[in-house]
């Protein structure tokens, strides 16, 4: 029972992952694929076992906060974290003085939006929203 706690644990960490070892075919997929690199069982992620991930193999040391030499959940979690935001926050510091006003918060929103709307008809349906989510923000 603990071991599937762990591997839940770890499976809750999949958003981080995504972002590392993202391979197009959703979290579900990568979930699996999280609990086959943890070929010992044991909820974490060896540098060794992370070789079956390329981009979390890539991202390891970055990722790995407590120099261990295994990813846990919470260390995926908190590397998918920061990643998210420190890319907002460059997105949307117009200025680039390491801040974001309202101002800027509001223009970065609304070319969000702008790109989300794909029919540009100034209404963003659930298949927009749905194709913003993965990426196919339909190249605006």
């Amino acid at each position: 029972m603990k071991k599937a706690a762990i591997i839940v644990s770890l499976a809750a960490g999949l958003s981080a992952a995504a972002a590392m070892a993202h391979d197009g075919k959703g979290p579900g997929r990568m979930a699996e694929r999280l609990r086959a690199a943890d070929t010992n069982g044991d909820g974490l992620v060896s540098r060794a076992e992370a070789a079956a991930l390329p981009r979390l193999a890539e991202h390891f040391d970055a990722i790995d906060a407590n120099r261990d030499g295994q990813v846990s959940a919470e260390e995926l979690r908190a590397a998918h974290a920061a990643r998210r935001g420190g890319g907002m926050l460059k997105r949307a510091d117009a200025d680039a003085d390491g801040r974001v006003s309202q101002q800027e918060f509001l223009a970065a929103a609304a070319a969000r939006f702008q790109r989300i709307d794909a029919n540009g008809d100034g209404f963003i349906t659930q298949e927009e929203a749905r194709a913003g989510r993965h990426g196919r923000h339909g190249g605006k």
